[in-house]
Order: C-alpha cells, then sequence, then structure tokens
C-alpha cells in the first residue's frame, strides 16, 4: 500500500500524523465508531451450535468419553457388585464419600457421564446431517467443468492429434466412463470424477458411531443379568424369585423378561487321564430341556462352555459347575427330617469342595427337644491315601465327603442375612465321641455317620452334579455389531479410497491441429493421480495419435507424458 501525504503538510507534521494513525486500530475518531451491536441469545445460540458440531469438539468429546469410562473400569461399580463397593467403603473411608459426590460408583448412569454422552451424541447428528445434504446435492449434480488453465494443476499432459477435437472428446467421455468415473462434456471438455465412496465411508462411519453410542445407552438401561445354581433332576423358570442374584439397568422391568424354562437333565464333565495335562478338563457340557412361553414345547439341547442357549433376546451360559452330595438326616427315632442334594463349592482345579448343611426343622435330639443341626461338609472327588485335604483329580473316581456336626441354634431367626455356604457357629454345640473328642468322619457313598447317645445318624448317599448357569439379556448387541462392522469398512474406505477428478479437454489449435490437454486433480493426498492420468492418457493416445509439432523436421511424434505444472505441489 503506498501512502501520501498533502504537499501543504510539513514533513514533521506528516509524520506525527503517521504515528497517531499506526497507534489507533482505525483512523476514524472514537467517538465516531458505529455502536456494534451484541450477539444476543440468537447469536450466542449459532456460535455454541457451530462449535459443538464442529470436528475439533466431537473429537473432544469422544476423548473425554474414553477417559469418563476408566474409573468404570478401575472402580467397583454400585450397579454390578455391591458387595465390592461395600468392602471398597469400609477400606477406603477418605476416598469413599468423595467417589459418591463425583458419582464414581455409578460412573455409567452419573450425571456428568451422561451429559458427555449426549453432546457427543449431538455433535455427531450435527456433523452429519449437513454433509450427507452436501453430499447428496454433489451426487444430483455433475463434476464441475474444467478450469481455463489445465497446466496449472498437479498432474497434467498434452499433445497434438490430428483426429478432430469432437471425436477426440467421445473417445475421452467413452473411456471415462468405462474406467466408471462420473464423466460430462462441458463445454471443449470433458470433466469427470471418482471416489464417492470415500464420502460415503466417511458418512457410514459416523452414522455407525451413533448407532453404536443408540445400541450401548439402549443395552445398559434395559439389561438384566442373572445367576442360578441348578442340581442335576432340577429346572429353573425365567422369573426374578428364581435367581440367586440378579441385576439389571436402571429402565429394566420384570416385564421385560423373556418367557422361558428348561430343566438340567445331566451335566457332563471329562479330563485328561494322564500326561503332564493330566486333569485338564476336556468337556464341559450340560443336557438341558427347555421350553418358550408358558406351553411351550420342550426341545432338548446341550449348552457348553462359549455355546450358550440363545432363547429369544436372552442367553443361558454355563459358567461353572462342582458337585452335590445327596446327605439324607434323621433324628433319634428314625424319622427323616432332612434328605436333599448339597451343593459344594469348588476350591481348586480338582474340585476339592467345602460347604454346609443345615437341618432347620423336624430335629428332635434324643431327648425329644428341638434343635437345629449344622453340618461342615468337605468333599474330595478322588481320594489317595497320604492327601486327606485335597483331592488329587477333578473327576469321582474315589468320593470321599469328611463331615463334621453340631447341635444348637444357627441364627437364622434373628433376622441377619447368612450366606448358605457358612456356619455360624457361636449359639452351636460340638458332638462328642466315645473318647469326648469332636466327632467327625470320612464317609464313602452308601455310608452312615451315627451321632453320639441315640440322637440320630447322617447318611452319605450319592453324588450329583451341579452347573451355574448365568442368564443374560441385553437389547442392543447386534445393532452394536453391525455398527462396528460398518464403522470398520466405512473407515477403511475412507482411507483407502481416493477422490480424484480428470479433465480432457480437445480444441483446433491455430494451424487447424488439434491440441488435446488432460489433467488430473485429487480431493485428497493421493500419489496415484498422476499413474491413473499416464494410464488415461496412454489409452487415450491410441485413440487420437499424435501429430509432429509445426517446428519439427522429423516426422516423429513422441507419446504424451505426465508432467507436473509449475508451482504444482509434489
Amino acid at each position: 500500500m503506498s501512502k501520501t501525504t498533502s504537499t501543504d503538510t510539513p514533513p514533521e507534521r506528516a509524520d506525527e500524523d503517521l504515528g497517531a494513525a499506526g497507534s489507533q486500530l482505525s483512523t476514524a475518531p472514537k467517538e465516531d465508531l458505529p455502536n456494534l451491536p451484541s450477539l444476543g441469545v440468537i447469536g450466542w445460540a449459532r456460535w455454541f451450535w457451530r462449535q459443538l458440531t464442529s470436528m475439533r469438539v466431537a473429537l473432544l468429546l469422544l476423548l473425554l468419553l474414553s477417559l469418563g469410562a476408566i474409573p468404570g473400569s478401575l472402580i467397583p461399580q454400585s450397579g454390578i457388585d455391591e458387595t465390592k463397593v461395600a468392602d471398597f467403603r469400609k477400606a477406603h473411608t477418605f476416598l469413599a464419600p468423595v467417589y459418591d459426590k463425583l458419582g464414581l460408583f455409578h460412573v455409567y448412569s452419573s450425571v456428568w457421564f451422561s451429559a458427555i454422552y449426549i453432546l457427543l451424541f449431538v455433535s455427531l447428528i450435527g456433523c452429519i446431517i449437513p454433509r450427507t445434504w452436501q453430499f447428496i446435492g454433489q451426487l444430483r449434480g455433475r463434476p464441475p467443468g474444467a478450469p481455463k488453465r489445465l497446466n496449472r494443476l498437479p498432474a497434467y499432459t498434452t499433445w497434438r492429434t490430428e483426429t478432430e477435437p469432437e471425436q477426440v472428446r467421445e473417445a475421452a467421455l467413452a473411456l471415462l466412463k468405462k474406467r466408471r468415473f462420473r464423466a460430462h462434456l462441458a463445454g471443449d471438455a470433458v470433466a469427470a470424477e471418482k471416489g464417492y465412496l470415500r464420502e460415503v465411508g466417511n458418512l457410514a462411519f459416523h452414522i455407525a458411531l451413533i448407532v453404536m453410542l443408540i445400541a450401548f445407552a439402549w443395552g445398559q438401561l434395559f439389561k438384566s443379568e442373572g445367576n442360578k445354581l441348578i442340581v442335576e433332576g432340577d429346572g429353573f423358570s425365567n422369573t426374578l424369585s428364581q435367581y440367586d442374584d440378579f441385576k439389571s439397568g436402571n429402565l429394566f422391568s420384570s416385564d421385560d423378561l423373556v418367557p422361558f424354562s428348561f430343566h438340567l437333565n445331566k451335566f457332563t464333565g471329562t479330563y485328561e487321564m494322564s500326561g503332564p495335562n493330566k486333569g485338564t478338563p476336556r468337556t464341559y457340557q450340560a443336557g438341558l430341556t427347555y421350553s418358550q412361553g408358558a406351553y411351550g414345547k420342550g426341545r432338548k439341547t446341550l449348552v457348553k462352555v462359549n455355546e450358550p442357549l440363545e432363547i429369544g433376546d436372552s442367553k443361558v451360559y454355563l459358567t461353572a459347575h462342582g458337585y452335590a452330595p445327596v446327605i439324607t438326616v434323621r433324628d433319634g427315632r428314625g424319622n427323616v427330617v432332612y434328605r436333599d442334594a448339597v451343593p459344594l463349592l469348588p476350591l481348586d482345579s480338582n474340585v476339592t469342595s467345602t460347604g454346609v448343611v443345615k437341618v432347620l426343622d423336624g430335629y428332635k435330639n434324643a431327648k425329644g427337644v428341638g434343635e437345629q443341626i449344622g453340618i461342615s461338609a468337605f468333599l474330595l472327588p478322588t481320594y489317595t491315601k497320604g492327601s486327606e485335604t485335597a483331592s488329587t483329580f477333578p473327576a469321582l473316581l474315589n468320593p470321599v465327603l469328611n463331615l463334621t456336626p453340631y447341635h444348637g441354634d444357627l441364627g437364622v431367626n434373628s433376622g441377619i442375612p447368612q450366606s448358605v455356604y457358612q456356619l455360624d457357629k457361636s449359639h452351636m454345640k460340638e458332638f462328642k465321641d466315645s473318647k469326648g473328642a469332636q466327632l467327625r468322619d470320612n464317609l464313602k457313598p452308601g455310608q452312615t455317620m451315627k451321632l453320639p447317645n441315640g440322637a440320630g445318624t447322617i447318611t452319605y448317599e450319592t453324588t450329583k452334579q451341579w452347573a451355574n448357569f448365568q442368564v443374560v439379556q441385553q437389547p442392543g448387541t447386534d445393532w452394536a455389531l453391525a455398527g462396528s462392522l460398518t464403522a470398520i469398512f466405512g473407515l477403511a474406505g475412507s482411507l483407502f479410497i481416493q477422490r480424484r477428478r480428470v479433465w480432457a479437454r480437445a480444441v483446433a489449435g491455430p494451424d487447424g491441429v488439434t491440441v488435446v490437454e488432460m489433467a488430473g486433480l485429487g480431493r485428497s493426498e493421493s500419489a496415484k493421480v498422476p499413474e491413473e492420468l499416464g494410464d488415461l492418457a496412454g489409452i487415450l493416445y491410441d485413440r487420437a495419435p499424435g501429430a509432429p509439432d509445426p517446428d519439427e523436421d522429423d516426422n516423429t511424434t513422441p507419446d504424451p507424458q505426465v508432467v507436473p505444472a509449475e508451482g504444482a505441489e509434489k
């Protein structure tokens, strides 16, 4: 910019005026500046919407969502395991109140995680809708016409030919359409474009993210998960009262449970009998008879590890197994007061198991006084002499059941919940043998332990097996899987498909010879544009052979070569 001063103004005064003007943002006096209006509510709303729907904000929200999920994986969650949350509160008296205020014990239902989730959802929609309409407009339109100076494009070639311009353009149009370009005649040139699937992949990726977000939210809100231990010969009906433990999403109701039932006919487990892998499970399978609905027809099936039974939206997984010895307890008069299969908990890989038998009602001692019986049970599926504390093999090859009985008050009427696998001995007395020692005995199937003073008997009848099943109902998993696959393919398409444009111009030169120009432009970074243009130009050159330049003395005609134009990006 040039600056001039009036011829009537001294140089010193002119320098002062220029210095004063340079110290201001505007050459107009401050009092003469117009009063600019504030943005207002609508203006701020538009600004906020533009920021929210920008790609950088979407990426930032996605990062925050990933970071927010970290405490949900490291800190016990109240919706998953209340026991671990209670233990954490006892062990961390200072952190627990802080975590409560921050909602870290229920991350996925907290206000701040929900806010990030919803903002990301809105941001993605705000990004997708305008781009979708823009892309639809591009599909409905035609590739843009050729620039005036094709030699400025990154990939360019030219030659002269005696073929008529119309014939060259028709040949170029046919060639580009055969190569699956969208091509049309635009004036004296053919305009073509290819690689629209790149934008399709980009849009598919973003839409798939929205589908995955919806599926994840839907699954978390309406999910349910319960566990049930079933002994061979027993059954299960999919109602809340049948579960040993059950947890569900915030919007789940009992009406959402899929109506079905099943019966455990037999559990089969086989193991390696020898070699370095001795005792390693080979087969775990549960033979079931299941039915759908209240009056469904029974069907037999096998449920294996990682091969669940699918009934509607529910999946029944086989998660564990163990042994349940059948124990019969008789009082001093010979009356059967207890007979049942007692599930024991495995302690090791050889299924050494422990548990408790609780006889709550009906038992009377030798004096006719009603009492409660508690029995500690310890099972060795394969007993080997010299190894009295652990089984040597997981199968029932030589089962031995160690029983230690007690009598008194089990404390079940105190109102305090008890575990079925633990025995409260605070109000219990030991049975004593003839030598005054605590009564305990090792029994094999069919053997009986006699209680002292004619107090009754305990018989180890036989051994059944039990299986633990996890019933999972999480809607939206199919949509999440479809969304993830679509996102993968969409991302691959947006990364590897290159969108590019090609123009071919044919005009008559001053001497009447046709001048052919071809140029290419990549809409995304691609090293294939020059090679592809060279291939197209070579084919078109065969259909419209070159003519000698006016200043050439011989009759040779050089082949076209694609060269970068001056100033083009390399």
